[in-house]
């Protein structure tokens, strides 16, 4: 019934079932991939009806990315929760709170890209036996978050005139400006966070993030509810609360990755306390190979940014309409972010171990995670979009919200439609970058958001169609670049990219491996 070769898949599936968790090393893990019938390219469907419990398998990758996920959840309820709070004080205090914020983000992605890279550097270093690299990838990072972070605070009058140029009615506009000022200021927080926080996604120890997340969420809710609505005999602060309480829970999720860090057994295993030196080898890899990401990074935000501008220019309605859409859209969308880390960081492993064969069944395991996410989205979306919309409406009757409602409701819908492309994109984007193919990576999602501005300034500009038109092009075109990403990923030009030179990497003995998941 089954070809010599797929006979030969099984029987060597069968005989190495547990490579990671049971002490095979990267060198044992590479030669039995090249001995196997299997070593050649698999096909998309081969590798998703793998076993699961082979390296790179869906167990492997559940362990690492669903820390992940529940962290991206958790920053997603933070947002979330505080948009909430805003809508009980207006629709306008809710469109501020998230073009404001949104905007102060985006002037942060630069340097969130470039030293959120050293994922999968620091995943390549421990694949190739070097732990005593990892940590000095991340104290690169670090220095460059202390350089940047003068810049970002120059930023702040751009930020004002873009906000002006966009024609933002008035009564968001002040409370917008506000919002954003606060949140500028705390940006080196959020940076710093990113660097332990990705350190420890490359190590694969990813539960001391998602302690990191949640302990950041609880503080954030509980402080904006406070603050905004003045509880406890603390007067009622409204937008800024906000502002402040996300940078409080910010605080503190920064001191349970530091501590994580500097422990006793992170301390011990990486030596963490010799890092702390500037190395020009690591810094340029961070720079080469992070650049093309940080850019990326950056240039999509910026896109987005006009995008939400360009819509709440149409006024308040089409405003709290598409800002009820993307609170939305964000809980479909973050917590996939959580299966693009889990993916970088367990591709850069296996090919820092020079092991592309197992890369590729990590990237196919995280699409079966993401398209498992994405579905149960979809079907939310399309089946119940009336009362998730209907969570924002403010307290008593709201004129402006219930001509916004049915707008909502209809883009919420549609954004069903692409929640599955969203996580075709992330997975493969993911593998990428993991492999060292960024350059290519930030051209095509680069690409793709800046042919979404002009899209919709065709449409909502050029030919002054309504917004739901303009929504529907707009998800017809992300489905064509899917198909791009597919098609760099199918092409296998990234299994030769090698980040970790040879001499790098450390003789292994038969007793080590890849066991850091399963510390987890």
């Amino acid at each position: 019934m089954w070809s010599p070769k797929v006979r030969g898949c099984l029987r060597i599936s069968a005989q190495h079932r547990h490579y990671p968790f049971l002490g095979y090393s990267p060198v044992r893990i590479s030669r039995v991939a090249k001995e196997s019938p299997c070593s050649r390219d698999h096909s998309i469907m081969t590798a998703l009806i793998r076993k699961p419990h082979t390296p790179g398998g869906f167990r492997e990758m559940f362990a690492i990315a669903v820390p992940m996920i529940v962290s991206s959840a958790c920053e997603t309820v933070m947002t979330f929760t505080d948009r909430l709070f805003l809508a009980h004080l207006g629709p306008a205090q809710m469109n501020a709170a998230s073009a404001g914020g949104l905007t102060a983000f985006m002037f942060t992605t630069f340097v969130l890209g470039l030293t959120g890279y050293s994922t999968a550097i620091v995943a390549q270093y421990l694949g190739a036996g070097r732990k005593d690299r990892c940590g000095v990838a991340v104290f690169q990072a670090l220095l460059l978050c202390i350089c940047a972070y003068p810049f970002i605070l120059a930023c702040r009058p751009l930020g004002h005139a873009l906000f002006d140029y966009a024609g933002i009615v008035p009564e968001q506009r002040v409370p917008q400006k506000q919002f954003f000022d606060i949140l500028l200021f705390g940006t080196i927080i959020g940076l710093v966070r990113n660097c332990l926080s990705s350190y420890f996604s490359g190590i694969g120890r990813t539960r001391i993030v998602m302690l990191s997340a949640l302990t950041a969420m609880v503080v954030n809710v509980v402080a904006n509810y406070i603050l905004v609505f003045g509880k406890f005999g603390v007067p009622a602060l409204g937008i800024r609360g906000s502002a402040i309480g996300t940078i409080i829970g910010g605080s503190c999720g920064l001191l349970v990755v530091a501590a994580g860090y500097f422990g006793k057994r992170n301390r011990t295993e990486f030596h963490v306390l010799q890092t702390f030196r500037y190395d020009r080898e690591v810094m340029r890899k961070l720079l080469r190979f992070g650049s093309p990401a940080g850019w990326e990074f950056f240039l999509n935000l910026l896109a987005f940014d006009i995008l939400i501008l360009m819509f709440h220019s149409r006024g308040l309605e089409a405003a709290t309409a598409v800002t009820v859409v993307f609170n939305w859209d964000m809980v479909s969308f973050v917590p996939l972010m959580g299966v693009n880390i889990g993916v970088t960081s367990l591709v850069g492993r296996y090919m820092g171990a020079g092991d592309p064969a197992t890369a590729h069944r990590a990237a196919i395991s995280g699409l079966k995670l993401a398209w498992s996410y994405g579905l149960c989205t979809l079907i939310t979306f399309s089946c119940f979009p009336e009362p998730l919309v209907n969570v924002f409406r403010p307290a008593g009757d709201d004129e402006l919200f219930a001509r916004a409602a049915p707008v909502a409701i209809f883009m919420l819908r549609l954004c069903s439609l692409y929640v599955l492309a969203d996580a075709t994109n992330l997975v493969f984007s993911g593998a990428l970058r993991g492999a060292g193919d960024t350059l290519w990576a930030m051209t095509i999602s680069v690409g793709l958001h800046w042919f979404l501005v002009a899209v919709l300034a065709t449409m909502l500009r050029g030919f002054n169609v309504s917004v739901e038109m303009a929504w529907g092009a707009l998800v017809a075109v992300i489905w064509v670049f899917t198909a791009l990403f597919y098609m760099r990923y199918r092409g296998g030009k990234w299994r030769n990219i090698r980040l970790i030179a040879p001499e790098e990497r450390a003789p292994i003995l038969p007793t080590d491996g890849l066991h850091e998941t399963a510390d987890m």
